[in-house]
């Protein structure tokens, strides 16, 4: 199959999980803290990786790329924070309008970082993407609060990280241990504040902590595996299709029905996706037949 489109197919499979684990955040976080959530989650999490890497027996938790993946660690307990408070103070579609902004931030970093430069018929399509993007804040700049704060943070974190995922894969196919070793960095971060924080959780909060833990184990992985598929520039603006999953969860999950202008944003934001995978689809098809 075509790279572009098992990277695309790859991308659209973690909007469905990190939406999925995204509901459960703001389920979970106007009774809990962040540390409680994330240190029995992300700890899970990394149990996971560890039981998948010895059932495999074909991949290893190792990894060489050991700066690169401290880093994303760090920036992955910062995303993890940032987004859990955004969530709590924002409606659930509203933190999308962050999510949307980190194709455009790690395009452009991409060059920097991965010496994949956008080429300009790439820059055109973010360009649609960020005009979808204005119309998810009806209220506009003025009306940003400590939320908006947040979610700034989280989308500047979570791209940079996303993108060190690449620097990662370009060097080595390693997911188990791109879900490992950033989820252990969050458990054991968590962990130190959660004598602080910590509340008796009830059986059915268990059971939604595991069920988080289940969605970020998957949507961690298949992220790690479609960023070696596809170029950041082009990954990312895919993954904003987890707009559809995060309105059908709004409504159904918190009564949050979106404005006309968010759906018309959110379909320019999806449809620059579409045409990057496409342009970079035939990109390589034609440097192929060269």
């Amino acid at each position: 199959m075509n790279p572009s489109v098992v990277g695309a197919a790859l991308a659209v499979l973690f909007t469905g999980m990190i939406a999925a684990a995204d509901g459960i955040t703001k389920l979970v976080s106007g009774s809990y803290d962040a540390p409680q959530l994330y240190a029995l989650a992300a700890a899970l999490v990394a149990l996971m990786s560890l039981g998948a890497a010895r059932v495999s027996k074909g991949e290893s938790l190792r990894i060489r790329s050991v700066k690169p993946m401290i880093v994303r660690t760090i920036l992955t307990v910062v995303a993890a924070v940032a987004f859990f408070q955004a969530f709590r103070l924002l409606p659930f579609a509203d933190v999308f309008l962050f999510i949307g902004l980190i194709p455009l931030i790690a395009a452009s970093l991409s060059g920097p970082l991965l010496g994949e430069t956008p080429r300009p018929v790439a820059w055109f399509a973010l360009s649609i993407g960020a005009g979808g993007v204005i119309f998810l804040m009806p209220g506009g700049v003025s009306g940003a609060q400590a939320g908006h704060l947040w979610a700034l943070i989280a989308a500047l974190s979570g791209a940079v990280s996303m993108l060190l995922a690449r620097v990662i894969a370009k060097v080595e196919r390693a997911p188990l241990a791109q879900v490992f070793w950033p989820n252990l960095g969050l458990a054991v971060a968590m962990a130190l504040a959660l004598p602080f924080v910590w509340k008796p959780m009830g059986l059915m909060d268990g059971v939604w902590i595991l069920a988080y833990a289940v969605f970020l184990f998957g949507a961690r992985y298949v992220s790690a595996e479609a960023m070696r598929f596809l170029p950041a520039y082009v990954a990312m603006p895919v993954m904003n299709v987890q707009f559809v999953w995060m309105v059908a969860i709004g409504i159904y999950a918190f009564g949050e029905v979106p404005s006309f202008g968010t759906i018309m944003g959110v379909m320019l934001v999806i449809a620059s996706g579409l045409y990057l995978v496409a342009e970079e689809s035939m990109t390589k098809a034609q440097s192929q037949e060269v």
